[in-house]
């Protein structure tokens, strides 16, 4: 039997420590964001602490405690800095933007900072929750933590979702040029519908997801978009949906890990698809098994788990229990148990995400 030590105490206290340094650098830059002064600096140049309160309508002594902060972190440079304090300017390095301004870029990680912040809300009641005195849903999470996994997510699946990974799956162009029949199950803000609407203008798109205000929003993007004609949302449980083998494509995007009958979910995306289709999921590309110590991939996915997705996908029953850490064996005998075949793993390069074809 092989066994795994813990690190030494010091190498532990001095990583914990630096954790800590870095929970407050995440905070930070969550206020950053909310409060308008990345996206000022980067658009209007540099600033003194009241000129960047005067553009955003914020308290000056705390803009320039946020900046002083934020350039002795390294993310904002300072003009001089044995100038008096309110004398001080300071910008947005150029080569910052792209991660904490440019919402489509695919270096962009905000959306990283303001989930992480909106799940630490919740650690007290996850306290509960593993005591096993109450549930927290994904409705209970709300609207900054659907805000931040939709944002997160939409760089990729506006960009290389569309523009590579599709097309490079066998079929699937040529069926949405032909004007084929797409359903994107656990759809949430609606991106990914969206994004297959805009790249195929002759394919239709269904998108559902169980969770009302997501679909509230995704209608508004595609309006939005220009594509609400095209592109549609439901509220529909496609485990209660009568089989109607409709659809060219059917897509799960990081969704199957939460949903507390994943087998049941993947027996109606079976049902849903045309003899010839294909099933697609991408989900969390963790280990292909426990492995310790753990990547910083790995490391991600499990604090997702733990401050999200388990809690989640217990939160009504009853639960697979899966949790964001849904490994390849997992998924397959989910698949299998649906009706599925076999699963196959794409070769494709998909960031944080595997790309599984389900064969019937």
């Amino acid at each position: 039997m092989t066994t795994t030590s813990a690190p030494p105490l010091p190498a532990l206290s001095d990583r914990l420590f630096a954790a800590v340094v870095g929970g407050y650098e995440i905070a930070a830059v969550a206020l950053g964001h909310r409060l308008g002064w990345y996206r000022s600096l980067a658009d209007h140049g540099p600033a003194t602490a009241a000129e960047l309160a005067e553009r955003t309508r914020t308290d000056a002594r705390y803009a320039r405690e946020w900046l002083e902060q934020q350039a002795v972190t390294g993310y904002l440079d300072v003009d001089d800095r044995a100038a008096a304090p309110d004398d001080r300017r300071f910008s947005l390095p150029p080569e910052h933007r792209a991660v904490l301004v440019d919402e489509l870029d695919p270096e962009y990680l905000m959306p990283l900072a303001d989930i992480t912040v909106a799940f630490m809300r919740f650690v007290p009641h996850l306290t509960e929750v593993y005591r096993g005195t109450r549930t927290l849903s994904w409705e209970e999470l709300g609207d900054d933590v659907r805000d931040a996994q939709a944002a997160a997510n939409r760089p990729f699946l506006l960009g290389p979702f569309v523009d590579d990974l599709l097309p490079a799956v066998p079929g699937v162009d040529d069926a949405l040029r032909a004007g084929g029949r797409v359903a994107d199950v656990g759809c949430g803000y609606g991106w990914s519908s969206i994004a297959i609407g805009r790249r195929w203008p002759g394919c239709r798109v269904d998108g559902f997801d169980v969770d009302l205000p997501s679909v509230q929003r995704a209608h508004r993007n595609a309006e939005e978009a220009g594509v609400a004609d095209r592109v549609t949302f439901r509220t529909d449980d496609v485990r209660e949906m009568e089989p109607e083998a409709a659809y060219d494509l059917v897509v799960a995007v990081e969704c199957v890990h939460d949903m507390p009958e994943p087998v049941g979910v993947l027996a109606g995306m079976r049902r849903m698809v045309r003899p010839g289709g294909t099933v697609l999921v991408l989900d969390e590309a963790v280990a292909e098994e426990f492995t310790v110590p753990g990547d910083d991939a790995e490391r991600l996915f499990y604090g997702y788990s733990l401050l999200c997705c388990l809690a989640d996908g217990r939160s009504s029953g009853p639960s697979a229990a899966t949790g964001a850490v849904m490994r390849p064996d997992t998924l397959r005998r989910y698949a299998r148990d649906a009706g599925f075949a076999d699963v196959e793993v794409l070769p494709l390069d998909a960031g944080f995400f595997r790309v599984y074809r389900l064969v019937s």
